[in-house]
């Protein structure tokens, strides 16, 4: 067992919850009286016809409490949400797309990364383990043309699903950085290919799981937010064929289109990917 195991779902909750509140988005929208009142009387409408229809006891209203209270204490709002609900949000919010569609941000994003040129290599340990992956392609917009010197920040777990950041001893930046594409948009970078993982499973969500006789587990992915001045932002999540979980992840954030396609590296160390991006230009 390695000393990454050691970490718990309160703590990780908890540094996700704090890197929530440092993140500014609980200022970024100013409530709108009509439509707090729709969403919430929605809401709470969906959970008494809960209530009503499922016919649910005082024992079973108690174990709720209990269990809210929980997820404040361990600091999983942030991962409840962003594994149960953030793929729908994620989905109305880039319907309109032409270009990528994108995935879910998840819990675990870190604005900062240190920044390089590409071709670069992210930051990890001498000794990393794993299996060295190039992750190369292009970003264009959607009339096909480059997009120079666009920005790809990437961040994955590491060989035994643990995020730098979120666990211990792993260095403060292992495997996350932002690294700039050249002039013609492409960007190559050299990283390590991560492994599937469970969420935590020691805190309010685990208990929910296991109630629920449901499994924790995500499958391999890489995150990425990809930009460029004038386009929107592109946040993703790209996943590796044949694992396991591609087909019941936890999360529900699997499309076709963010299956990527591995091949063995031309340098004969690892393996290789090319997956390019296309961004939509901003609303004017």
């Amino acid at each position: 067992m390695t000393t990454e195991t050691t970490a718990s779902a309160a703590a990780s909750g908890n540094a996700a919850t704090d890197r929530f509140r440092q993140s500014g988005k609980t200022g970024a929208i100013a409530a709108d009286v009509e439509r707090v009142n729709l969403l919430a009387s929605k809401l709470i409408k969906a959970a008494n016809d809960i209530v009503l229809e499922e016919r649910v006891s005082y024992d079973e209203f108690n174990a709720l409490k209990a269990w809210l209270i929980k997820v404040g204490d361990d600091g999983e709002w942030p991962l409840f949400l962003d594994v149960w609900l953030e793929h729908s949000v994620e989905d109305v919010a880039t319907s309109h797309r032409e270009g990528n569609k994108g995935s879910i941000e998840g819990p675990y994003y870190v604005p900062g990364s240190p920044s390089q040129d590409s071709p670069a290599k992210i930051s990890m340990r001498d000794d990393e383990k794993g299996t060295p992956l190039l992750f190369q392609g292009q970003v264009r917009s959607t009339d096909s043309s480059a997009l120079k010197n666009a920005k790809i920040e990437l961040w994955h777990a590491d060989e035994e699903g643990f995020y730098s950041q979120f666990a211990p001893n792993i260095p403060e930046w292992n495997l996350r950085g932002t690294f700039i594409a050249d002039a013609e948009g492409k960007f190559q970078i050299d990283t390590m290919q991560p492994a599937p993982y469970q969420i935590p499973t020691d805190g309010a969500c685990g208990q929910l799981i296991a109630a629920a006789g449901w499994h924790a587990w995500r499958p391999a992915h890489l995150h990425l937010k990809v930009s460029a001045p004038g386009h929107e932002l592109l946040t993703a999540q790209l996943y590796f064929p044949g694992d396991a979980h591609n087909d019941d992840d936890i999360a529900t954030a699997v499309k076709p289109e963010l299956l990527l396609d591995i091949q063995p590296a031309e340098s004969g160390n690892g393996k290789q990917v090319t997956y390019d991006f296309v961004l939509d230009p901003e609303a004017k």
